[in-house]
């Protein structure tokens, strides 16, 4: 069983996480055109492999978006939702609300689990990876999509800049990301085989940024550290943070980019049947045969006329 986390590793509100996501539950579903992208683009991988899944688990699935589509691309013969927020888990036939920090599932239930966008707000992602490994079947796959850490950068200096300029100070406002280089290594920690990260920065262009920060509203984006200052954001603060954006990233137009790096988590839970690299002196073929060379021992020289 694994410990207790502690308070060093609690970054996130965990009950504002979940707040954010009734509320979001409540706005259009158009404004959260970036979670649909995310979504076709982790189904597009997903066809990449052969196997078609008997039971998947869609951790965090808002919408159901995800879930639709794996359906239509006949991917999964059963989907089981997770999500935090009510609301959300409400509208589908088959959902649990739950987090993702501690999953209500007996080991090897499934043998594919995908998550959109959500593993991003874990205390302990570590664990949460640790989990999912748990309870999935051998050989099961988990697909993973979570913002890393160059998402919103324009937003964070903008806001910085503004509230430095406002009330010169400036409070924590964007929330701290994964890091693409230590991705691979969360995963191997985790346990998964034959572990691939990969990123790709997506830049999506808005009339302004109160329109970039509606959409995160309705993604449930909006900050939830445990250390944020608590109340709205002053006013002042906003139109600043609004001007300072369109002035240093806006174009001709006045629309702003908001950059958003998608790291993508493919893992696969241990199985006998898998790849395993051999033994040390358990190869058949001399590399020197197959390169047509002269093998020399340690520290022999080799001798003029010899090999090619």
């Amino acid at each position: 069983m694994m410990g207790r986390m502690s308070d060093e590793i609690l970054v996130f509100d965990r009950a504002a996480v979940r707040a954010h996501r009734e509320r979001a539950a409540l706005l259009p579903r158009a404004d959260r055109f970036l979670r649909d992208e995310v979504q076709a683009r982790l189904v597009d991988r997903l066809n990449d492999v052969k196997p078609r899944f008997d039971l998947a688990l869609d951790l965090g699935g808002g919408d159901g978006g995800l879930a639709g589509l794996m359906a239509a691309a006949g991917r999964a013969a059963r989907i089981v939702t997770l999500d935090p927020a009510r609301r959300f888990a409400a509208r589908h036939a088959d959902a649990v609300v739950g987090e993702e920090e501690a999953l209500p599932f007996a080991a090897g239930s499934f043998d594919l689990v995908v998550s959109t966008l959500g593993l991003h707000w874990t205390n302990d992602l570590p664990g949460a990876l640790w989990q999912i490994c748990r309870v999935l079947r051998p050989d099961g796959l988990l697909l993973a999509a979570l913002f890393g850490g160059e998402t919103l950068w324009e937003l964070r200096q903008a806001l910085t800049l503004a509230e430095l300029e406002v009330s010169s100070g400036a409070a924590p406002r964007v929330s701290p990301f994964a890091d693409l280089r230590e991705a691979g290594a969360l995963l191997q920690r985790a346990g998964f085989a034959l572990p691939v990260v990969d990123g790709e920065l997506l830049t999506v262009t808005y009339p302004d940024a109160f329109a970039l920060m509606r959409e995160l509203r309705a993604l449930g984006e909006t900050n939830a550290l445990r250390h944020r200052q608590r109340g709205f954001t002053p006013r002042a603060v906003l139109l600043r943070a609004v001007e300072i954006y369109r002035a240093r990233f806006g174009d001709a137009t006045g629309r702003i980019p908001a950059s958003f790096q998608i790291i993508t988590l493919t893992g696969w839970a241990p199985a006998e049947s898998q790849p395993r690299p051999l033994k040390p002196g358990s190869a058949k073929t001399r590399l020197a045969d197959a390169l047509g060379a002269v093998e020399h021992k340690a520290g022999e020289a080799a001798r003029p006329g010899r090999g090619k």
